[in-house]
């Protein structure tokens, strides 16, 4: 999308949410500028003019935000971020909390380093937040990154990862699995090739065989299933969470105001009580 078209989204938008300013405007002309309404005529000219240039700022950080983005797609590395801390901030915006977190990254070609950024931890970015791993695009030389929400959807597990391999005549789901995921990301970015729901690399052999060989490893190192008593239920129950991953599972829900000081408080104790 080019600057001016983001502009134009963004402008109409700031509009509609100050539509005062314009609204006092038309009232004053309306009635044929009558002095007696010339304050409205410089409240309306004021409110118009913060609208105009609180788009004009949006449109400016979009538009680096975007630029950013591009130069790391072409020029930088995917790499990991583990969330290893997540805290609070006591802001919201459009009503959904602000969180800052403590990152581990790491990837292929650059030194491990760890940062701290804010996130905003909208309903969509929960999940990979609370996954605790977020794809990342890392420039090698400065450490300059961009958290790739994208592909973090499909790391963490919120978008489906299946792939079929007409050769096998099967279907492989590889759903969550971060390490394999990675490395298939890491290919389809070397050949340029978008992550979207749905990918053909039947017209890229070599991405292909790439990905085929990730994902028939990634296959053959999963541990097979225990074998199923006789006469015991086919699907075994889920493995409890361990205390750590309770209590690290509050923390989070706590940092992004699921749940308020006493819900946490009252939690917290409850799990210490069953130690």
């Amino acid at each position: 999308m080019s600057t001016f078209w983001r502009y134009v989204k963004i402008q109409a938008f700031v509009l509609l949410c100050g539509i005062v300013g314009p609204i006092f405007l038309v009232i004053y002309f309306a009635t044929g500028a009558d002095p007696l309404l010339a304050w409205m005529f410089w409240t309306g000219l004021l409110i118009t003019a913060a609208d105009v240039l609180i788009a004009l700022a949006i449109t400016g950080f979009g538009a680096r935000s975007a630029a950013k983005k591009q130069a790391l797609e072409a020029t930088g590395v995917l790499a990991l971020g583990q969330i290893v801390g997540i805290h609070e901030t006591n802001t919201r915006i459009n009503d959904q909390p602000l969180v800052k977190i403590d990152l581990q990254v790491s990837g292929p070609g650059i030194t491990p380093f760890s940062t701290q950024d804010q996130v905003v931890a909208s309903v969509s970015r929960l999940p990979m937040i609370t996954n605790r791993q977020l794809a990342m695009l890392v420039d090698p030389i400065t450490n300059d990154y961009q958290i790739d929400w994208e592909r973090s959807a499909l790391v963490s597990g919120m978008m489906p990862a299946t792939f079929t391999i007409s050769e096998d005549n099967q279907t492989y789901d590889l759903t969550g699995q971060t390490e394999p995921l990675m490395e298939i990301l890491q290919v389809l970015k070397s050949h340029g090739i978008g992550v979207d729901h749905m990918i053909d690399l039947r017209s890229n052999p070599a991405a292909r065989q790439q990905v085929q060989a990730i994902v028939r490893r990634a296959v053959a190192q999963q541990a097979p299933p225990p074998p199923v008593p006789a006469g015991a239920p086919y699907l075994a129950a889920a493995p409890e969470p361990t205390t750590a991953q309770r209590l690290q599972e509050l923390e989070t829900l706590r940092a992004t105001g699921s749940i308020t000081d006493d819900e946490y408080a009252a939690k917290r104790a409850e799990i210490i009580a069953e130690l």
